[in-house]
C-alpha cells in the first residue's frame, strides 16, 4: 500500500480484536516512530508500548472511559520531552515543538498501521497526571497522546475515505494570502 492509499484508508478504529500482533510488524513500527522527522532533529519523545492487560484496562480509566483501549492487544503513549525539544516555533515565542514532534511521529504510525490492516485511534482526551502514574512515567516527560494499535474487529473499518464527511476544498483552502 502506499502513502496516499494508507492516508486515504486510515479511520481512527474503536474496535478491535485480540489477536496479537506479530513481532515483527511491531519491530518495523517502531522503526516508523524512529524514522519521523523532529524540529532540528531533537527527537524529544519516548514511546511507551503497552501490552499488559492490567495496565490497558488501567489506561481507559484515565482515558476518560474509553473502553477501547483496552480491547487492543496494544497501546502506544507518546511522551514529550521538554528539556530537549527545540524552542522556536513560532518566531521569537519560546514555544517548544513537543506538540508538533508528537503529532509527525503518532501520524507515521497510524498510516503505517494501515499499511499492515491495524487500527489506531488518536486519543487526546486523557488525565496526564493519572497516565503518569499508572506508567510510571517521570515527572520531566509530558504525555502529548496516546493509541490503541489492533486488528479492527470488523473487516470494513479501514474503507475508503467519505467524501460526505469531509469539507469541500473551497472552505479550507486559500491560495496566496488568506
Amino acid at each position: 500500500m502506499d502513502v496516499i492509499d494508507a492516508i486515504f484508508n486510515r479511520r481512527s478504529v474503536r474496535s478491535y480484536k485480540s489477536d496479537p500482533i506479530p513481532e515483527d510488524v511491531m519491530q518495523k513500527l517502531m522503526e516508523v516512530l524512529r524514522a519521523a522527522p523532529s524540529a532540528a532533529n531533537k527527537q524529544p519523545w519516548k514511546f511507551i508500548v503497552v501490552t499488559n492487560k492490567d495496565l490497558r484496562n488501567k489506561l481507559v480509566t484515565d482515558c476518560r472511559g474509553q473502553k477501547f483501549l483496552a480491547q487492543a492487544p496494544v497501546v502506544i503513549v507518546g511522551c514529550g520531552i521538554p528539556g530537549i525539544a527545540w524552542k522556536g516555533m513560532g518566531g521569537d515565542s519560546g514555544r517548544d515543538a513537543i506538540d508538533v514532534d508528537l503529532a509527525i511521529a503518532i501520524d507515521h504510525l497510524t498510516l503505517a498501521a494501515v499499511s499492515f490492516g491495524l487500527g489506531t485511534c488518536w486519543i487526546g482526551a486523557f488525565q496526564e497526571d493519572l497516565v503518569k502514574k499508572t506508567l510510571n512515567i517521570p515527572h520531566k516527560y509530558r504525555v502529548v497522546a496516546l493509541t490503541p494499535l489492533g486488528y479492527p474487529e470488523s473487516p470494513d473499518m479501514n474503507h475508503p475515505l467519505d467524501e460526505s464527511k469531509r469539507k469541500p476544498l473551497n472552505e479550507i483552502i486559500v491560495k496566496e494570502q488568506f
